[in-house]
C-alpha cells in the first residue's frame, strides 16, 4: 500500500522546484495539498531543518539541509520516522548527483527533472519494502526526532489566501507607465534625414583625415575628433528620434539672468546676428 504519494526537491532560498515525481493523483484533495506544498516551499528558509503539517487525509513533511530541501506528501497512516527517513535518503541521492554550483545556478523550474527516476526508485522502496528491512534506519531517525522534534505546522501556515502568503503584507502593484511616442511629422523626417547625412559626412571626412594625418603628425588628432564627435552626436540625435528615452523629457534649466538681453559675442563679425528674447523688441523688428 502506498503511503508516500508525491516527492519533490526544492531550493531553500527561493523555493525553486528542482525536481519532482511525475506520477501523482489528480483528485481535488490531492491537488489542494500540492498547492499547500508549493506555498510552503516558498517559505522553507523560515523553518528549521525538519517539519510536518498534518491534515485529515494527507500530511506534508519536509527536511532541509544547506540550500536543498526534500518535501513529500504522504498519507496520514505514514509514520513520521518513515517519511523523514525517505526524505533524508532522497537528499543524499540528490546531493551526490549534483554539486552545489549547478544547484545554485539553476534558473528554471525542474532543471533536474531526470532525477525523477531516482525519486521513483526510492519511493517504491519505502512504499513496498517491509519496515523490518529498514528497522536500523528507522530507529536512527526516531532517536533524532526525540532529541530534536520537527516543527509542527498548522494548515493555515501552508495555505495561501487570495494569492497572498500568510505573514506577508500584500503588495499593491501599480501598472508600469505606457510611453507612447507621437507620430513623426514631415519636419521630423527631414531632420532625421539631414542628421543621417551629416553623420555620414562627418564619419567619411574623419576617417579620410585619419588615414592621411596620422602618418605625418600626431597633432592632427584634435582635427580628427572634430569630425568624429559630431558624428556621434548626430547618431545619438537619430536614436532620440526613433526610440523612447528619458533623455527626451529632460528640460534645460536656465538661470534667471538668461532672460536679460545678450550682447553680441562677435561684434567684429558682421555676418552674425543675435536675436534677443525680448518680445517687444522682436515685435518691433529690432536687431542687434
Amino acid at each position: 500500500m502506498s503511503v508516500i504519494f508525491f516527492a519533490c526537491v526544492v531550493r531553500v532560498r527561493d523555493g525553486l522546484p528542482l525536481s519532482a515525481s511525475t506520477d501523482f493523483y489528480h483528485t481535488q484533495d490531492f491537488l489542494e495539498w500540492r498547492r499547500r506544498l508549493k506555498s510552503l516551499a516558498l517559505r522553507l528558509a523560515q523553518y528549521p531543518g525538519r517539519g510536518s503539517a498534518e491534515g485529515c487525509d494527507f500530511s506534508i513533511h519536509f527536511s532541509s539541509f544547506g540550500d536543498v530541501a526534500c518535501m513529500a506528501i504522504c498519507s496520514c497512516q505514514c509514520p513520521a520516522a518513515m517519511a523523514f527517513c525517505f526524505l533524508e535518503t532522497l537528499w543524499w541521492e540528490f546531493t551526490a548527483s549534483y554539486d552545489t554550483t549547478c544547484i545554485g545556478l539553476a534558473s528554471r523550474p525542474y532543471a533536474f527533472l531526470e532525477f525523477d527516476s531516482i525519486i521513483q526508485k526510492v519511493k517504491w522502496h519505502f512504499n513496498y519494502v517491509s519496515s523490518s528491512q529498514m528497522e536500523c534506519s528507522l530507529e536512527k531517525i526516531q532517536e533524532e526526532l526525540k532529541l530534536q522534534p520537527p516543527a509542527v505546522l498548522t494548515l493555515e501556515d501552508t495555505d495561501v489566501a487570495n494569492g497572498v502568503m500568510n505573514g506577508h503584507t500584500p503588495m499593491h502593484l501599480e501598472p508600469a507607465p505606457n510611453f507612447r511616442m507621437e507620430p513623426v511629422t514631415a519636419l521630423g523626417i527631414l531632420s532625421l534625414i539631414l542628421n543621417i547625412m551629416c553623420a555620414a559626412l562627418n564619419l567619411i571626412r574623419g576617417v579620410h583625415l585619419a588615414e592621411h594625418s596620422l602618418q605625418v603628425a600626431h597633432e592632427e588628432i584634435g582635427n580628427i575628433l572634430a569630425f568624429l564627435v559630431p558624428f556621434v552626436a548626430c547618431i545619438f540625435q537619430c536614436y532620440l528620434y526613433l526610440f523612447y528615452s528619458p533623455a527626451r523629457t529632460m528640460k534645460v534649466v536656465l538661470p534667471a539672468r538668461a532672460e536679460e538681453p545678450l550682447a553680441n559675442p562677435f561684434p567684429h563679425r558682421s555676418g552674425f546676428s543675435v536675436f534677443i528674447s525680448d518680445t517687444n523688441k522682436a515685435a518691433s523688428g529690432e536687431a542687434v
